[in-house]
């Protein structure tokens, strides 16, 4: 154990501050956009060494993602924050319509240009991932839905990859987030 950790301490340390990031995410705190930062950088390291190319992608939008957030959260209006909200119709449309030519587009590159082998599993929950980040960082409930099923999918992939900090960071992301989707679906009812 302790030389697995003094092999991957950059992974086990990533995947405590992801743990630490999402409780904060779930209670809607601020405080969560920094630690998620610390929580990419890490991130970026592992995926680099592991081939993850798009999931290299993916940090480096949650990066910016993560300033965006962090600036929508600390946002007043009438000395209210913003509140939790469902998404609407037409921002779904255009998800739908805008997702598969980012997912292929993607894969495409990946599959060409990069030696990973998992190009379309990889592409695929980095789009998906790229969506539900923006919809968290808008305070939409659906965010949650979307990480129940992008961190259940990943386990699979970390497994296939080896990354078992990572596994074991997603078996509780999981499961935060069906906690994060509960603990948002109340406030959203709450305001309504």
């Amino acid at each position: 154990m302790l030389q697995w950790f003094a092999e991957n301490y950059i992974e086990a340390i990533a995947a405590i501050t992801g743990i630490i990031a999402i409780f904060f995410q779930i209670r809607v705190k601020p405080i969560y956009w920094p630690i998620s930062i610390i929580n990419v950088m890490l991130y970026i390291f592992v995926f680099y060494q592991a081939r993850l190319y798009a999931e290299i992608s993916l940090q480096l939008y949650y990066l910016v993602m993560s300033a965006y957030g962090w600036i929508f959260w600390s946002k007043k209006a009438n000395n209210l924050t913003i509140p939790i909200t469902k998404t609407t119709t037409k921002t779904w449309l255009v998800i739908i319509s805008i997702f598969p030519f980012i997912w292929l587009g993607m894969a495409f590159l990946l599959k060409k240009y990069s030696n990973t082998d998992v190009p379309f599993v990889d592409s695929f929950l980095t789009t998906l991932s790229f969506v539900a980040t923006y919809l968290l960082a808008r305070k939409k409930i659906e965010n949650w839905i979307l990480w129940i099923f992008i961190d259940f999918m990943s386990i699979g992939l970390y497994f296939y990859k080896h990354l078992y900090a990572t596994i074991i960071l997603f078996v509780i992301l999981t499961m935060l987030a069906f906690w994060g989707y509960f603990e948002w679906r109340k406030q959203l009812n709450a305001s309504t």
